[in-house]
């Protein structure tokens, strides 16, 4: 339990709770408590996308490389655990394992780009990926196994003879890899290799000379972010979806995991958690409160186009108000309580 307070503690995850309260509350009383449509339409896409954001911030928060191709390397694991599963009959765990390795290869290729290009002219390369996956997907149907709508059926999920079919089963599979993986993201981020990946961020040209091996530092965040983000491919295809198809995987998922991260902020797991929180909830609200305000008065189209632009123009007021993003807002007011608390 050391190791999870203190990644409570230092990464600032836990804001008024004990470790055990959210370990209590996250594995025991929500599976209890929550409907199946809160675990279907809520929870399962924001476990899937905190990852996914989680892996992003690791290679852009702290790493300071940009990439517009998070959703090509979702569709890489989604896929590669599919056909592993499919053609080897391996165990689930070791399929999403082999899956995350696969996303972590097809990471390291686009990112080489990285070792000459920086910033729009590096996003840009990441973007090939993106459009390149989509292609070799929905091209050869090798990988859909001959589908001729390129949309597959997610295997069910199961654990030693243990069938997490239902919300509740694939809830608890998701959160189980979301907390490890979490766990593993910050040991790297407050660990030797964090400190290398903060340092080439701020200056290569003096994490060279401090000794810092950039060119392993770049291609290693790469990797590691990449086969984190196919692991949450895997989550979204096979939890969430429970269809493995190109078109889950397109350029706004992309954008929508970089939204995360940006809203969120930058180099903090917290904020990761906090911006999938809202990206999923929001517009679940917006939709809820348009059908109530406008139902039968303004074309579906129309509800939804204003659905997207309320939601751009609160990220933008997001940004204006506190460019660090939710993490720090919420940073500021857990201080000020706790100063009225002691006051």
């Amino acid at each position: 339990m050391t190791a999870i307070s203190a990644f409570a503690t230092r990464a600032g995850f836990a804001t008024g709770l004990s470790v055990p309260a959210l370990v209590l509350l996250a594995f025991v009383i929500v599976p209890l408590t929550a409907s199946p449509y809160v675990l279907e339409a809520i929870l399962l896409p924001f476990l899937a996308l905190s990852l996914a954001g989680l892996g992003l911030n690791l290679l852009t928060g702290y790493g300071g490389q940009v990439s517009l191709g998070s959703a090509a390397f979702m569709a890489v694991g989604a896929f590669a655990a599919y056909n592993f599963d499919l053609r080897t009959g391996l165990p689930l765990p070791v399929s999403i394992l082999l899956a995350g390795l696969t996303a972590a290869t097809i990471g390291l290729l686009f990112g080489l780009p990285s070792l000459r290009l920086r910033g729009f002219y590096l996003a840009v390369s990441t973007l090939a990926a993106q459009f390149f996956v989509q292609w070799a997907l929905t091209k050869f149907a090798w990988f859909s196994n001959g589908s001729p709508s390129g949309i597959i059926a997610a295997p069910v999920i199961e654990l030693a003879g243990l069938r997490l079919d239902s919300a509740t089963g694939r809830y608890l599979f998701s959160l189980s890899i979301v907390t490890a993986i979490t766990l593993l993201v910050h040991r790297i981020v407050t660990g030797p290799e964090g400190v290398n990946l903060i340092a080439v961020r701020d200056n290569e040209t003096a994490a060279r000379v401090i000794g810092v091996p950039v060119l392993r530092t770049k291609l290693v965040a790469f990797a590691l972010s990449s086969a984190i983000i196919g692991v949450a491919g895997v989550l979204w295809a096979f939890t969430y979806l429970r269809t493995v198809e190109p078109a889950g995987f397109n350029l706004d998922r992309s954008f929508q995991i970089l939204f995360i991260v940006i809203i969120g902020g930058l180099a903090t797991i917290r904020g990761t958690f906090l911006g999938a929180g809202l990206i999923v909830v929001f517009p679940l609200l917006l939709g809820r409160l348009s059908a109530f305000a406008f139902d039968g008065l303004i074309d579906a189209g129309l509800i939804k186009l204003i659905e997207r632009i309320v939601l751009g123009s609160t990220i933008i007021l997001f940004l204006i108000a506190e460019p660090n993003g939710l993490s720090a807002i919420l940073s500021r007011l857990t201080a000020r309580l706790r100063g009225l608390w002691r006051g």
